[in-house]
């Protein structure tokens, strides 16, 4: 049985695992046993924030994915709440089986849950099918990202 829940410190190898697994998590992360001790700073930072959600799928014991939802107050939309999503990942033997599509729908209704008025993400422009994936959920390209890297 497929179960979402918070991530737990003891959840943070397995999760970095699933985010260095890809073409570009490859050349973005340092994915080593034992992790650089920046993941477990960061996993502190994010679980002591009640803005942030860092969530793993679990079946039978198993992670088989994870994603985090951030919540973020604002003033526009008459004190609205926006709902982020983030570093959405699967397990590479879990893929295809419709698990994402299964993992959106769960994020999006834990972001109505909040009282969000809206569920956003950034997705990369290299990732063609990742973008028509959203596409076919729902989201739609509304507008242009920027972004400054330092």
């Amino acid at each position: 049985m497929v179960i979402y829940r918070k991530a737990t410190k003891a959840d943070v190898f397995a999760i970095v695992e699933m985010i260095a697994d890809d073409k570009l998590g490859k050349t973005r992360e340092q994915f080593a046993d034992p992790l650089p001790d920046t993941y477990y700073q960061a996993f502190e930072n994010i679980n002591a924030d009640a803005n942030q959600e860092l969530i793993v799928v679990e079946d039978s014991g198993e992670i088989i994915g994870t994603m985090q939802l951030s919540f973020i107050q604002y003033l526009t939309y008459k004190g609205g709440i926006r709902a982020q999503i983030e570093a959405v990942r699967i397990k590479k033997n879990r893929r295809g089986q419709g698990l994402g599509k299964q993992m959106f729908l769960w994020a999006i209704e834990r972001a109505k849950e909040k009282n969000a008025h809206v569920l956003q993400l950034t997705t990369d422009k290299k990732r063609p099918d990742a973008i028509k994936f959203y596409e076919d959920l729902g989201f739609i390209k509304s507008h242009e990202g920027m972004k400054m890297h330092f």
